[in-house]
């Protein structure tokens, strides 16, 4: 992706609480999002589970680019994502934190293996701004484009 690369995508109400994520890659196949029950029937992740797998996805993918980049023989990556939830100061439900182990086997070089052991967090677009937070801007329109809400107002 560029520098100020954009992307688009449409999130559609299925029912109940399930959503259907159409994403702008001709690609990439459609994916459904649901809540935990009692709420949703957990027909897909909800969005915390989703950003939690994006955070693991980043890092494991930014660990094999540099260890590729670095000629290390990868045997095999697995990554396990461990979140938690907590309430805020109003009782509103957050997500807490997320703890990731990345389990690697790899033939490798030391001197290759802790390079990149010191370069991928800080390369992982994900991690890095779900840490320093990200700015939303939210806006509601009607069916005719009209705006009912935004947060920049």
């Amino acid at each position: 992706m560029s520098e100020n690369g954009e992307f688009r995508y449409t999130i559609e109400h299925v029912d109940g609480y399930e959503f259907r994520v159409k994403f702008d890659w001709d690609t990439a196949d459609d994916i459904v999002l649901d809540e935990p029950k009692p709420l949703g029937e957990e027909k897909g992740p909800n969005a915390s589970r989703l950003i939690g797998a994006a955070v693991a996805n980043c890092m494991s993918a930014s660990l094999l680019f540099c260890l590729q980049k670095a000629k290390v023989d990868v045997k095999g990556l697995r990554a396990v994502i461990h979140g938690r939830m907590k309430r805020n100061e109003r009782k509103r439900l957050r997500l807490g934190g997320f703890r990731v182990t990345i389990e690697l086997d790899a033939d490798a070089d030391p001197s290759k293996l802790t390079r990149c052991l010191n370069l991928f967090e800080d390369y992982c677009v994900v991690t890095e701004s779900v840490r320093n937070g990200i700015p939303v801007d939210v806006e509601v329109v009607d069916p005719t484009g009209t705006q009912l809400f935004s947060s920049e107002d």
